[in-house]
């Protein structure tokens, strides 16, 4: 059998398959492998996976997760799933070749996350070939959950929103200035906070000054990541993630401006790789 795991920062989806036919499927909270420990790592496999799957002989394991970035990082959790999992292979890469192979499969083109963090590449058909660095959400990540968030919370507190949508915001998420604060420079995992604020905007996206807010991130996506691939005009930009999915009017509006065509936008890539493996 075979263990497929695609890994956010948010939620981790799991699948073994055996052959063609899928055996079970199963959702835990995410992981990134650049901000946890092996032994972290370890304890939440443990923890939450294991229970749903210790009847399974599982043979090989396809791990494709955030974070997974440098061969020490990648080494970190493939320990951490030998130690729950001793299969015979465990492949560990990036979440950004999981999208590229759920979305091309075996043909070229460019593959993009957008969820809670952001990542582009091109991709040969094969691997990838390509990636400008998402550099994570201080840095980078542009138009992703966490940054939309950022921007959301930067702007209502230096009171760049009109004054209703700001105390709107603060009032349905019970939130003031030293909450905020607390939340992203003092507690763990700023990013899922920040991500987790970020439906304020779709919800509210006919305000022009919400608009604008996301046009702009989405812009400063297509500048930033996918105009540095050479070949951005002949292939279509394909997406996987949830923001892609309930901004895609917004993203298509940004998309044009840049001179962009987007292809296919999915919301997970797991039936994509549920093909891919299964071949």
């Amino acid at each position: 059998m075979i263990l497929i795991a695609d890994c956010g920062s948010t939620k981790i989806d799991w699948c073994v398959l055996d052959g063609n036919e899928v055996v079970t499927q199963i959702f835990t909270c995410g992981m990134n492998a650049l901000l946890m420990t092996e032994d972290q790592m370890y304890e939440n496999i443990k923890n939450e996976l294991m229970p749903n799957i210790k009847d399974l002989s599982i043979d090989e394991v396809y791990y494709y997760g955030a974070g997974c970035l440098f061969q020490e990082i990648c080494s970190n959790v493939r320990n951490a799933i030998y130690r729950n999992i001793p299969a015979k292979n465990i492949h560990v890469d990036t979440d950004l070749l999981a999208s590229a192979r759920a979305l091309c499969g075996n043909e070229p083109g460019i593959a993009c996350i957008l969820g809670t963090g952001s990542n582009s590449c091109y991709y040969n058909g094969e691997e990838i070939v390509d990636n400008v660095s998402p550099l994570g959400y201080i840095l980078g990540d542009e138009g992703s959950g966490a940054v939309l968030g950022k921007l959301l919370v930067g702007d209502v507190l230096k009171k760049q929103l009109p004054e209703h949508l700001c105390r709107k915001f603060l009032e349905e998420y019970e939130l003031d200035r030293m909450k905020i604060i607390n939340r992203v420079y003092k507690e763990p995992f700023a990013n899922r906070f920040l991500a987790s604020v970020s439906p304020f905007l779709i919800k509210n996206i006919e305000e022009p000054a919400i608009h604008r807010l996301v046009l702009n991130a989405f812009k400063a996506f297509f500048v930033r990541n996918i105009t540095h691939y050479a070949n951005y005009k002949t292939f279509p930009v394909n997406f996987v993630g949830s923001i892609a999915i309930y901004y895609r009017a917004v993203l298509q509006e940004a998309a044009t401006s840049i001179g962009v065509t987007i292809g296919t936008v999915i919301k997970s890539p797991m039936d994509g790789l549920i093909k891919y493996h299964s071949k």
